[in-house]
This record gives C-alpha cells, sequence and structure tokens, in this order.
C-alpha cells in the first residue's frame, strides 16, 4: 500500500503547536501564500505560449531597485499583495517591487498581527528564456499593535516568525521554515495540491559546488578572488544560473556555497537585506548551514533601509566558514 502524503495544508495545521502563541493566524497566512504561489505558478508556466505576459512592462518602467520591470513581476506583486490583504493577519507588506511598505487599512486586516517582506519573482530577467525562477517571503510580528512603521520591517532576521521560497522549475516547490526546522512541499499539478516531498531538510556540512557571477572576479575583494582560485585548484564546480533562489536551492540539496560579494562599484553588494538576505539566511541555518555578509552572521544585522542591501556568503557551514578566513 502507498505511503500516506501529507499535503502542505495537513502539515500547517499539524505545526501549529511550534508556537507558543499560536491561534490560527499563522496557518492562514501560509496558506494565502500558497494560494498565490500557484496563481503565479500558472502564469509563469503559460510565459512560452501567451505574449501578453513575456518581457517588459509596456511603460518600461523601473522598480524601486532601478531594474527594468517584466510583466510578470507586476503580475506576481498583485497576486501575492491581495492574498496577504484579503486574509486578515497581515497588517501591511513590505515588496521589492514598491518604493515604500504598504499598509492594509481594510477592517479585516488592520489589527493583522503580522508583517510580510517578499521579493515576489526573483530571477526575473531569466523568465523569458525558461530559467528556473522564484518567490522569496520573510514574515514578522508587528512590534506596536496600535500602528504599523517602517520598523515592523526594519527587525534583524533572527526575529522572523517565518520565512521560506518557491521555485518554478521543472517541477514548483514551497520550501519554508518556522524557526522549527526546513520542509519542502511539491506541487502536484494532477490534483493542484503542494505535497510534503522533503522533510527535515538539511544542507550537507561541505560541498563541491561554488555559485557566483565571475563576471565581476577583478572587482571582488582580494579574499574572495583567492578562495575562488582555490575552489578551480581544487576542481570544485562553477554553477550560476542567475536567479537567487535556484542557486540557494540546488546548494541547499546538494551542498556548496552561494557568494555575491561587494565589489569596487557596489560596495555593499546587490542583494537585498530585508527581501533576500533574512529569509535565505533564516532558512539556511535551519537547514545546518551558515549566512554572513563577510563579517557578520545576516541574522544578527539591524537593517537601516527597507531596500538596504548587502553582501551574502551562503550555504554549507565548511565552504562559508572557509571563505570568511580566506
Amino acid at each position: 500500500m502507498a505511503k500516506p502524503v501529507t499535503t502542505l495544508s495537513e502539515f500547517i495545521i499539524e505545526r501549529e503547536k511550534d508556537f507558543p502563541y499560536a491561534t490560527g493566524d499563522l496557518s492562514q497566512l501560509l496558506t494565502s501564500i500558497r494560494l498565490a504561489a500557484k496563481l503565479v505558478n500558472r502564469e509563469v508556466n503559460k510565459a512560452g505560449l501567451v505574449n501578453e505576459i513575456l518581457g517588459e512592462t509596456e511603460q518600461h518602467s523601473v522598480n524601486v531597485q532601478g531594474e527594468r520591470q517584466q510583466k510578470l513581476d507586476v503580475y506576481a506583486n498583485e497576486r501575492f499583495i491581495n492574498a496577504m490583504r484579503n486574509q486578515g493577519a497581515v497588517c501591511a507588506v513590505a515588496s521589492e517591487e514598491n518604493d515604500d511598505h504598504i499598509v492594509f487599512n481594510n477592517p479585516t486586516s488592520a489589527s493583522g498581527k503580522y508583517v510580510v517582506a517578499i521579493d515576489p519573482l526573483d530571477g526575473s530577467s531569466n523568465i523569458d528564456v525558461n530559467v528556473s525562477i522564484g518567490t522569496i517571503f520573510s514574515i514578522y510580528r508587528r512590534l506596536d499593535p496600535g500602528k504599523v512603521t517602517v520598523e515592523d520591517f526594519l527587525q534583524p532576521g533572527n526575529r522572523q516568525v517565518a520565512a521560506g521560497y518557491v521555485v518554478y522549475g521543472s517541477s514548483t516547490m514551497l520550501v519554508y521554515t518556522t524557526g522549527n526546522g526546513v520542509n519542502g512541499f511539491t506541487l502536484d499539478p494532477s490534483i493542484g495540491v503542494f505535497c510534503l516531498s522533503h522533510p527535515n531538510m538539511r544542507i550537507p556540512g561541505d560541498g563541491k559546488i561554488y555559485s557566483v557571477n565571475e563576471g565581476n572576479y577583478f572587482d571582488f575583494p582580494a579574499n574572495v578572488r583567492d578562495y575562488i582560485d582555490a575552489c578551480k585548484r581544487r576542481k570544485f564546480s562553477a554553477r550560476y544560473i542567475g536567479s537567487l533562489v535556484a542557486d540557494f536551492h540546488r546548494n541547499l540539496l546538494k551542498g556548496g556555497i552561494y557568494m555575491y560579494p561587494g565589489t569596487t562599484s557596489k560596495p555593499n553588494g546587490k542583494l537585498r537585506l530585508v527581501y533576500e538576505g533574512n529569509p535565505l539566511a533564516l532558512l539556511a541555518e535551519q537547514a545546518g548551514g551558515a549566512a554572513t555578509d563577510g563579517r557578520t552572521r545576516i541574522l544578527d544585522i539591524k537593517p537601516a533601509q527597507l531596500h538596504q542591501r548587502v553582501p551574502l556568503f551562503i550555504g554549507s557551514p565548511a565552504m562559508v566558514e572557509e571563505v570568511m578566513q580566506a
């Protein structure tokens, strides 16, 4: 007899006991993320067939990061924000695609206990060439039940209640943590349900994969160049997709390190602390890995700005430690 399959909904309900203050609101929130992910997945899978969702927006608009917005960027942003707005547990959302955080003043959400920071579609420049992309999310408890401010999003990553990502690839997976390990769920398209496929995910302590944009090699700090050279001498595999979620997901499963250091022109790197660094750092640590900016543990950094950038070294702990010592 086939082993019973645990669905994401069942798993979320079972894990409510992990929270001493559990009221069901976080479960409701994770369920809404699941729904939005399924809607985005549907559009991603149609991208090769429907021209209306391919390419840049007709206005050729750029987001707050100065990046040209793809049509699917806008679609994903709207789907996730609407999902958060409509379910009551979230009082505000900060998105990589918006200048400022968005406060929900409707009666359903005004008293919500949580705020969500989200990168709706990571790696969107890869959409048109059919390469894996993803969604990254981070959840915090609001600081003041009477008002919402940007400070709710500027908490250090060690105060996250939950974090996760969705990777849209050969299969669609949702991976998340609530601070009690990391679990992965694969979407079964035949029934439209996420099923537990990767329980208690653990990153190998060491690895032989390094993921970095070597086109910036000569702009990297000397210690990073030295580490890359050491990887080459040991014949490690260079694997760099250009979608942070996809690179991180591969290294989580197989062992490796993802690096986006500062450069001479961008000393603080390119990645965002709030939307990318913090959620993936929590996942990495909960899976036995490590994450640093080269000097400081990512989860100990207090963000100063909503769109603050940070260098990132994340993955197998032995590899992260070695690059820090290089």
